[in-house]
């Protein structure tokens, strides 16, 4: 388990993490999301003992990073898919890395095959499209078969069969009983990928929750289809709801939830062909909780661009 405690980064008069305290549990994909400049890489820094905490800690299985004797068997990470040299092939870069942890080379072949880079092992990395880049940076955190994976921002610049790729994989070290935790500042990738969230902005916890919560939380209205319209507005504003009407002859209700209104068209013998319960979708209600924290704000355009 991951566990952050009251954790602060100060870089002068500049607070970039502001007692930031968490836990990311195994057994599921946790994405870590914010705006830009919002602290997240700040704070995977200091997790993996780049950076130094003003205060506070962050432990990785109850130590801190820099207290494991050989971090590649237990925490795996990708901060920066460049990390590799250029000059390097896949396969030797990945045996450097074996051998500063004590890996045997049998390794090396296993998670080249496993992220499916077996065909590219003795390619130069410089010559590596990003995505391929991206799939060795993972094949390096999962060397020494880690109970811990760490990525940031691993889905940047990727075309849809390397975020798919990389989603499916997520999921499968997950269901294995990892911990995994990887950042974003994409809420509509993360959606499908993720199983909790942990939102920060200008370096505090905003949220900390699943996103079956979030969906259920940000629930808007109702949408009824039924050959009786006026009947069954009549009865739904008798109970409370606000109800309105589409173009299509639809019914929008607001008030009720979907069970409710069947229940009530049931009991007045008002036939419903239809009942669709619709929410924010979780970009939006990630953009409505981040609205403060956003550090670099655009205007919009006035007019076409000539």
């Amino acid at each position: 388990m991951i566990e952050l405690r009251e954790l602060t980064k100060r870089y002068g008069p500049a607070l970039a993490v502001d007692r930031l305290s968490f836990e990311v549990r195994p057994g599921v994909v946790t994405g870590f999301l914010g705006p830009n400049g919002a602290g997240k890489s700040t704070t995977m820094r200091m997790m993996l003992g780049l950076h130094r905490p003003t205060s506070g800690e962050a432990l990785i299985g109850g130590r801190r990073y820099a207290e494991i004797r050989r971090p590649l068997h237990e925490v795996g990470a990708v901060l920066d898919a460049d990390a590799a040299h250029p000059g390097r092939t896949a396969a030797t870069h990945l045996a450097c890395l074996a051998r500063s942890n004590g890996i045997g080379r049998a390794r090396v072949d296993a998670v080249l095959e496993q992220v499916g880079l077996a065909s590219a092992a003795h390619q130069r990395v410089g010559g590596f499209s990003l995505g391929m880049r991206q799939r060795l940076g993972i094949a390096g955190a999962l060397l020494g078969d880690p109970a811990v994976i760490v990525l940031d921002e691993p889905v940047n610049g990727l075309d849809a069969v390397g975020i798919r790729w990389i989603r499916s994989t997520l999921r499968a070290l997950a269901a294995e009983g990892r911990t995994v935790l990887l950042s974003s500042h994409l809420m509509s990738e993360m959606a499908l990928t993720v199983d909790r969230v942990l939102i920060i902005g200008k370096g505090r916890l905003i949220e900390d929750t699943s996103v079956a919560e979030m969906r259920d939380r940000f629930e808007r209205d109702v949408l009824v289809r039924t050959p009786r319209p006026a009947d069954l507005t009549a009865l739904l504003t008798g109970h409370g709801a606000t109800v309105t009407r589409t173009p299509d002859g639809d019914l929008v209700v607001l008030g009720l939830d979907a069970p409710a209104i069947g229940d009530a068209a049931a009991g007045a013998s008002i036939p419903v062909h239809g009942l669709t319960p619709r929410s924010a979708t979780l970009e939006d209600v990630y953009l409505e909780m981040t609205e403060e924290s956003v550090e670099f704000r655009a205007t919009a355009l006035e007019g076409a661009l000539r």
